[in-house]
C-alpha cells in the first residue's frame, strides 16, 4: 500500500476502561502523531477535545480499533471517525485463533480481550525468541502467558490497583476511596513498607498485592517452562507496580498499538497479495 503525500496509511484506536489512546503511523509503523482522551460520559466538549486533536492530522488510508469499553464506547468513536474522516474503512479487531505469528490457545478464541490480543502480537515482534509474561496494569490488571514459538498457553486476570482500592473504600465503612493521585501521593509521603497512616496503608498494601501477583506467576511459569522468561511491564499503573517489584522487568508502554498496527500491515498485506 503506498500512501500519498497528505495520508499516512493507519489510524490506531484502543479502547480501554479508563481511557482511548490513539496513534497515526506510517506504512512502516513509524508514529507520525499520537494522543489520548478521557471517555466522554456524554460530555460534548470531551467530543471537541478529541476532534481538536485529530483537526491537523493527514488523513489516514483505514482506521483499525481495538475496543474492550463496551457498545456505548464504540459508538462515540465510530461518530468521531464519521466526524472527521466519514468515509473513512475502519475495522474493529477481534482475537482469532492464530493471527501475526501468535497462535491462541483460548477454548473460545473470540472471547479473549482484543487489547490482550494485541498486545501479545506487538510483544512477540519486540521481542523474538523469547518466553514472555505480559503484564498490564488498567482498570484490571491482566497476565499472558506467550511461549518463544508464539503459542499463547493461558492467562490470568485480577483486580487492578486503582480497582482494587476504590473496592476497599466502596465496601468499608472506615477506610477512604482513593483514586490513583491520591493513592501516589499517600505512597511517595510514607517512609516504610508499613505505614503510619489509612491512605498509606491502602494504596502500600493494594500495590504489594499486585506485585506479589506478579513475581509468583513469573516464579511459576519460569518453572513450569524451565526457561527463562522475560517479564513486561505496561499500562496506567506500571510505574508504582515496577517500584515494588522484586524481579527484573522490562517496560512497553504500547504494546496494544503496536500489535494494531502490525495486525493492519498484515491484512493489507494479505488483500494486496
Amino acid at each position: 500500500m503506498n500512501a500519498s503525500a497528505n495520508e499516512a496509511p493507519y489510524l490506531l484506536i484502543d479502547a480501554g476502561n479508563s481511557r482511548i489512546k490513539w496513534s497515526l503511523v506510517d506504512e512502516r509503523g513509524a508514529v507520525l502523531a499520537h494522543g489520548a482522551f478521557e471517555h466522554a460520559h456524554h460530555s460534548s466538549a470531551a467530543d471537541e477535545a478529541a476532534l481538536d486533536a485529530w483537526s491537523e492530522l493527514a488523513a489516514p488510508a483505514s482506521a483499525w480499533i481495538s475496543n474492550v469499553a463496551g457498545m456505548p464506547v464504540q459508538n462515540r468513536i465510530q461518530r468521531l471517525i464519521d466526524a472527521r474522516w466519514p468515509t473513512l474503512p475502519r475495522t474493529v479487531v477481534r482475537a482469532k485463533a492464530e493471527q501475526c505469528g501468535v497462535i491462541n490457545r483460548y477454548e473460545e478464541p473470540s472471547r479473549l480481550g482484543s487489547d490482550r490480543w494485541c498486545g501479545m502480537i506487538g510483544a512477540r515482534a519486540a521481542y523474538p525468541g523469547e518466553h514472555l509474561l505480559v503484564a498490564t496494569f488498567g482498570t484490571a490488571t491482566t497476565l499472558e502467558a506467550l511461549r518463544a514459538d508464539g503459542v499463547f498457553t493461558g492467562g490470568l486476570i485480577a483486580p487492578g490497583w486503582s480497582l482494587m482500592m476504590e473496592s476497599l473504600g466502596s465496601h468499608t465503612a472506615q477506610l477512604p476511596t482513593l483514586d490513583a493521585a491520591s493513592a501516589r501521593e499517600a505512597l511517595h509521603q510514607t517512609r516504610s513498607l508499613f505505614a503510619t497512616d489509612t491512605a498509606a496503608a491502602l494504596s502500600a498494601g493494594c500495590l504489594l498485592a499486585q506485585a506479589s501477583l506478579i513475581e509468583r506467576a513469573w516464579r511459576d511459569l519460569k518453572a513450569d517452562w524451565q526457561a527463562d522468561v522475560r517479564l513486561v511491564l505496561g499500562g496506567g499503573a506500571a510505574n508504582e507496580v515496577a517500584g515494588a517489584l522484586g524481579v527484573p522487568h522490562t517496560r512497553h508502554d504500547s504494546l496494544v498499538l503496536s500489535g494494531l498496527a502490525l495486525i493492519a500491515r498484515d491484512a493489507t498485506a494479505r488483500h494486496s497479495s
